[in-house]
């Protein structure tokens, strides 16, 4: 779909600071890691994006602006034509390129990433993310930048790059094809660590791949060639499409822009996730390592 990369470099933005085809957005959620079963804590990172950030860089809140307030879990995506008018509100329009960056480990921007993809819009996302920025030493600024005039966004919108509960447990009864992969930490995977949600475990039959293996130890992605060679692990036996969770939909997004990146593109994101998910006793969850053939392990 994208005639760009999902990618850009620290060196190729700070050459491009000046490029009016370009609009940069901090895009941070402050979601620390739980400190015991049911430790949910979330706020905007709309403040630390006031004390620093890339010059010309707005905030885009994703808890507050671009999900669905009283939805039965958090960052519920939006109905796509309300997301589209959201963006366009913000200045997200045709002509300009949206440049994504988060404080953390660059997840929200992968989120934020898919989210303008499916309704049609390409993105990029700063390999890196603000850690990375500040390590080159790059221009930072401080205090809050003019807003951005709303514009005029021409969508397309791509209902087929989500699933819902419904759709995940066909999947598990063999009603559709598919295969889930489960973007978090071996620990939280298997039930061994402190989970945020109501439940240990994974939805049976997954697979998992944590998206902090396919970053390097600076935070960016890994290259092309290694990220085939991981992913060609576990493809060739996979049924079509690959639908990716993992809590909240968040740390799913960069699985999905890996898979991006070499080339495959039937991809769906499961947005309730395991929040929504767990809290439902009725829904199995399974505890320990993924089913013999699952390839859990993928080091």
């Amino acid at each position: 779909m994208d005639t760009i990369s999902p990618l850009i470099g620290c060196s190729e933005l700070a050459a491009r600071l000046d490029d009016p085809s370009l609009t940069l957005f901090d895009v941070t959620v402050e979601l620390p890691s739980p400190r015991f079963d049911g430790d949910y804590r979330v706020e905007s990172g709309r403040k630390g994006w006031k004390q620093g950030h890339i010059p010309g860089a707005t905030h885009l809140d994703l808890l507050h602006d671009f999900s669905v307030r009283d939805a039965s879990f958090s960052f519920a995506l939006p109905p796509l034509a309300e997301l589209a008018r959201r963006f366009e509100d913000m200045g997200i329009q045709d002509g300009l390129t949206p440049v994504l960056y988060d404080r953390a480990d660059g997840f929200w921007a992968a989120r934020f990433w898919w989210m303008l993809r499916s309704v049609g819009k390409a993105a990029r996302v700063l390999d890196g993310g603000y850690r990375n920025w500040l390590s080159y030493s790059h221009l930072v600024s401080v205090g809050q930048p003019e807003q951005r005039p709303p514009g005029f966004l021409t969508s397309v919108l791509k209902p087929d790059l989500w699933v819902d509960r419904e759709q995940v447990s066909q999947i598990l009864k063999g009603q559709k094809p598919g295969t889930l992969f489960c973007a978090l930490s071996r620990g939280v995977f298997d039930g061994s660590l402190p989970t945020r949600y109501a439940r240990r475990g994974h939805i049976p039959g997954s697979r998992n791949l944590p998206a902090r293996e396919l970053l390097n130890v600076n935070g960016t992605y890994r290259s092309d060639s290694e990220l085939r060679e991981i992913w060609d692990l576990v493809l060739s036996s996979a049924k079509r499409p690959i639908v990716l969770y993992c809590g909240g939909g968040i740390s799913a997004a960069p699985l999905a822009l890996t898979l991006v990146l070499i080339g495959v593109e039937d991809i769906a994101i499961y947005d309730g996730s395991l929040q929504e998910w767990a809290a439902d006793s009725a829904l199995p969850l399974r505890v320990g390592r993924a089913d013999p053939g699952d390839l859990a392990s993928l080091s």
